[in-house]
């Protein structure tokens, strides 16, 4: 059931949604194990190693990850406790696996082939100092309607990442074309969590003077039979490489570059300004 957001006195419909959006994804982003609570980026090798802010050895190879644990250590993995030698296996390319340990979770992942751990702190710094993202007021004029134009064969698309020498592919089902002030403009539109939804990836000329440099990010609900679709700027998001250099973000494909200036969404990070 969707929430039903009452306005506060003198603000409007359109304006108190977009408050209550902005309100869940900055909750999302500070929650106790959230990328701001994330203390390190280690990649695994085949020679076990230890972390000085995850218990164990940790090492991968063909049978994928496994962790070897002293006698005074254990994680829950799934609700069971684990201890001595435990394989997590193989994990699928952005798949993973949370192992919790105490108060903290120990992110076992897959990002561009490289089996990674990222412990998350609860109390790590630059969560518990965390006090919000600046953001362009909403603004009606950037909720664009465009057409959702799908390819023959979804195209496997290359793009970079926030962490250097890290490539991520993608299998892009379509564009996304749509006009502003005249001007037609599109977007290479890769797959979203749910079946149908999509996101698009994609710089402007805010990029590195008011919004983040390297990305941001737009949700895309499922689009109409006809291939109309919504884009909505006013929710374009910062993903999580604006706050931490601890994250392996990608970067948009060549083409998402936008030539105007999207004054709307998430804007640079206070944590990234000066």
């Amino acid at each position: 059931m969707a929430t039903q957001v009452t306005p506060a006195a003198g603000v409007d419909t359109f304006t108190a949604e977009w408050q209550e959006w902005h309100r869940q994804q900055e909750a999302q982003l500070s929650d106790r194990h959230g990328f701001l609570a994330i203390t390190s980026l280690h990649w695994l090798t085949e020679s076990p190693e230890r972390f000085d802010d995850a218990p164990g050895a940790w090492s991968t190879g063909a049978d994928g990850v496994v962790v070897a644990l002293d006698e005074s250590e254990e994680l829950v993995v799934d609700g069971e406790t684990v201890r001595g030698r435990y394989a997590l296996g193989v994990i699928p390319e952005r798949g993973g696996v949370n192992a919790v340990w105490g108060d903290a979770v120990i992110e076992v992942a897959k990002r561009g082939g490289n089996d990674i751990v990222r412990p998350r702190h609860p109390d790590n710094p630059l969560r518990t100092a965390f006090h919000g993202t600046p953001a362009f007021a909403p603004d009606r004029k950037w909720v664009v309607t465009g057409r959702y134009v799908r390819f023959d064969e979804p195209r496997p698309t290359t793009v970079g990442a926030s962490v250097e020498g890290l490539e991520h592919v993608y299998d892009a089902p379509g564009q996304i074309e749509f006009e502003v002030d005249g001007q037609l403009l599109r977007l290479t539109a890769f797959p979203g969590k749910n079946p149908e939804d999509l996101v698009v990836l994609f710089t402007d000329a805010t990029s590195g003077v008011t919004t983040y440099a390297a990305n941001r990010v737009v949700r895309v609900p499922t689009p109409d039979a006809d291939g109309s679709v919504v884009l909505d700027f006013n929710r374009a998001v910062n993903l999580p490489c604006a706050y931490t250099d601890l994250a392996t973000c990608p970067l948009p494909p060549a083409e998402n570059r936008l030539p105007i200036a999207v004054e709307a969404g998430e804007r640079i990070p206070y944590e990234r300004q000066g």
